[in-house]
Formats: C-alpha cells, sequence, structure tokens
C-alpha cells in the first residue's frame, strides 16, 4: 500500500472531550489488557448519540510515558460539548505533525494506517523522529481517517 504522507504545522489548538484510558501498544497488541476497542464501543454507545452532523470525532494519544513501548492515555473524543454523560477535556497540541491518510472500513482502515506509521518510523532512512507528545487520529468520515503524528 502507497503512503501518502503530508508534512503539515498545526497553530491552532482544539479542546475536546469524551472518554480516556490508560494503555500500552504490548497490551492492545496482545489483547490481554487491551482497553481501545472498548473505549470506542462506550464512546460509540454513550456519546455518539448526542453528535449532530458538524461534530468531528477524533482519537488522541498523548501523555506518552516514552515511546512505543511505554504507557500512555488514549481518548476517543469530540469537539461537541456533551452534557448527557460526564467525560474528560483534552487539547489537541499546537505544532508540527505527518498526516498519514487511510480509507476503507473501520477499524481496520485506521489499524492500517497506524502500521504505516510504525513502518515509517521504524525505517533507517526516516527523516523524522517522533515527538511523542500528542498524536490524533481525525474521523473524516464512516470510512475516512487521518492520522496525525507529532514530530520534533
Amino acid at each position: 500500500m502507497e503512503q501518502h504522507i503530508t508534512s503539515i504545522n498545526v497553530s491552532e489548538i482544539k479542546s475536546l472531550s469524551g472518554f480516556k484510558v490508560r494503555t500500552c501498544n504490548a497490551n492492545e497488541m496482545s489483547g490481554e489488557g487491551a482497553q481501545i476497542g472498548h473505549l470506542w464501543q462506550r464512546f460509540y454507545s454513550e456519546i455518539a448519540p448526542e453528535l449532530t452532523s458538524t461534530s468531528q470525532v477524533y482519537g488522541v494519544y498523548t501523555h506518552y510515558e516514552s515511546d512505543v513501548t511505554g504507557d500512555f492515555d488514549v481518548y476517543a473524543c469530540t469537539n461537541t460539548p456533551i452534557n448527557t454523560v460526564e467525560t474528560e477535556s483534552v487539547d489537541l497540541a499546537a505544532g508540527h505533525y505527518l498526516r498519514f491518510n487511510g480509507q476503507g472500513s473501520m477499524p481496520h482502515a485506521v489499524i492500517d494506517v497506524w502500521g504505516q506509521v510504525w513502518q515509517y518510523f521504524s525505517n533507517e532512512q526516516c527523516p523524522h523522529i517522533r515527538a511523542y507528545k500528542t498524536d490524533y487520529e481525525f474521523y473524516k468520515s464512516s470510512d475516512e481517517v487521518e492520522v496525525f503524528i507529532s514530530v520534533g
């Protein structure tokens, strides 16, 4: 699959609200202790019914303990204020990002994009270094996602 990667600077900080879990890649990949799937199930059962046609949906990865091996927070969230359930807030940080695009049925499409991200950054000739600050998924539609990775 050909990668389409765009380097962009995000200057606007976006405040979002949703649900949060703390996890690590080892737990998510092994299935033991995996939490991200349950996080999204909760989001779609409790928050999604409150969304409007102009609502945007994000997955935010932040508060990294270290690198790809450490713990991090994951938020399933939206830009739409939600008053019917208790949510947590997170800001999309301004900064320099690489944008990776994916299309297809979810969650397979977003999982494929993360595979592209890991492959890109594990290449010895990769010209960028992950910052491990704030990374995020922006769900453009039910079958299209953009993944933004913070770089130094």
